[in-house]
C-alpha cells in the first residue's frame, strides 16, 4: 500500500505541474499517510485527487480508517509520540508539509486525515464565494470510471453545487454524468437550479439518464434554492429543525428520460451553515451529531467520514460538502 500510494500521488503531482521539491513533499505526505494506515488501521484506504483554488492547482490526500482512533489528537501530532514503536513523526510531518491539514479521530470509530498540497504558493483557506468545499467521488470497486460527478460554479457571494449520478455504473453511467456536468457548466452562470435541471434533461436525451440535483447558495439573501430529480440527498446543517438539520426535497424521475415535475424549494442559510449532498451510493441514516467535533472540521473530512462509514458497496459514491466561512470572511 505504501509504495502504491506514493507512486500514485507523485504521478498526479507531476501531471499538475509540481516541481521536484513539490513532488518530494507530496511523496512524503503520501508515504506517512499510508504508513499510519498499515500500522494502526482496520479497513483503511487512501483517496488521492487533483484540486483547484482559483489559479492554484494541488493534490489532496485523504486517509481514512476504522482503527482504534486517538483519544488525544494534539498529543499524537507531537513529534516523538507513537503507539506503534515508530519514530512518531507521521502526523506532525504531514501537517508541516501541507498547505492545508486537518484530522478528526474518535476512539473506537477511526481516524480521517486530510492534506492539501499546492504546486505553487499556498492559496490559504482556498474558499470560493465565501464557502469552503470538500468532496469524495469514487467508482464501484472494479470499475475504471465513476458514474457519479459533481461540479461547483458561481461568483462572489453565490455558488451553485451540482451532484449527478448516472444510472447504474460503468462507462455508460459516466457518459451521462459527464454530459450533465457539461450542461451545468454552460448554464450555471445564468440560470436558477430548476432551469439547470431542464437544460440537463434536454442534454441527457439518448444517454442512460441520471439522478441530478442543484443547490444555489446565496449568502447575501441567506437562502438555498434547491431542485432535484432522483435519489440525490441534500441536507443543510445549522437551520430549521431542533436538531439543526434540514432535509431538502427531490422529485422522482430520471433526468434525460422521465421527469414529471421540476420544482425549486427555498431553505434558510445562515453564517456557518453546512450543505451536504450525496448520491445514493451513500446511505442516508448518518447524522453529524454522532461524531463529536466533526462539524467544525474541514469539509473534506466530513465528506471522507461519511464515505467511510456509510458507503454502499455496490454502487459509485459521491459526497460534496460546502460550509459557510462565517461573518466577516470572504
Amino acid at each position: 500500500m505504501v509504495g502504491e500510494a506514493r507512486r500514485a500521488a507523485t504521478a498526479l503531482a507531476g501531471s499538475l505541474g509540481f516541481g521536484e521539491t513539490g513532488r518530494g513533499r507530496v511523496a512524503i505526505v503520501a508515504t506517512e499517510a499510508a504508513t499510519n494506515l498499515s500500522k494502526h488501521a482496520t479497513g483503511g484506504e487512501i483517496l488521492i485527487q487533483g484540486i483547484e483554488a482559483g489559479e492554484f492547482g494541488g493534490v489532496e490526500i485523504l486517509a481514512l480508517d476504522r482503527g482504534p482512533g486517538m483519544a488525544d489528537v494534539d498529543r499524537c501530532m507531537s513529534d516523538g509520540y507513537s503507539t506503534a514503536g515508530s519514530p512518531g513523526t507521521g502526523l506532525g510531518a504531514m501537517s508541516r508539509l501541507s498547505g492545508t491539514f486537518d484530522v478528526h479521530s474518535l476512539p473506537e470509530l477511526g481516524t480521517a486525515a486530510l492534506s492539501r498540497l499546492w504546486a505553487g504558493a499556498s492559496p490559504g483557506a482556498s474558499s470560493f464565494a465565501g464557502l469552503e468545499f470538500g468532496a469524495v467521488s469514487v467508482p464501484l470497486a472494479g470499475e475504471e470510471v465513476c458514474g457519479d460527478c459533481w461540479a461547483i460554479d458561481g461568483d462572489e457571494g453565490r455558488a451553485l453545487v451540482l451532484v449527478v449520478d448516472g444510472l447504474g455504473h460503468g462507462p455508460q453511467a459516466a457518459e451521462a454524468a459527464r454530459k450533465a456536468v457539461g450542461s451545468f457548466a454552460e448554464a450555471a452562470a445564468r440560470l436558477e437550479p430548476a432551469e439547470v435541471l431542464k437544460a440537463a434533461h434536454a442534454a441527457l436525451g439518448g444517454t442512460r439518464g441520471a439522478a441530478l440535483a442543484v443547490a444555489r447558495i446565496d449568502r447575501e439573501r441567506g437562502e438555498v434554492r434547491f431542485a432535484g430529480v432522483g435519489n440525490i440527498s441534500g441536507v443543510i446543517y445549522g437551520s430549521v429543525d431542533e436538531a439543526g438539520r434540514t432535509s431538502m426535497v427531490s422529485h422522482n424521475g430520471t433526468v434525460g428520460h422521465t421527469v414529471r415535475k421540476i420544482q425549486e424549494f427555498v431553505y434558510p442559510w445562515t453564517p456557518g451553515s453546512t450543505l451536504i449532498m450525496h448520491s445514493d451510493g451513500v446511505a442516508t441514516q448518518w447524522r453529524l451529531d454522532r461524531y463529536a467535533g466533526l462539524s467544525a472540521k474541514h469539509p473534506g473530512l466530513i465528506a471522507g467520514t461519511l464515505h467511510r462509514d456509510f458507503r454502499r458497496p455496490r454502487d459509485d459514491a459521491t459526497v460534496v460538502v460546502a460550509r459557510d466561512c462565517g461573518p466577516g470572511r470572504p
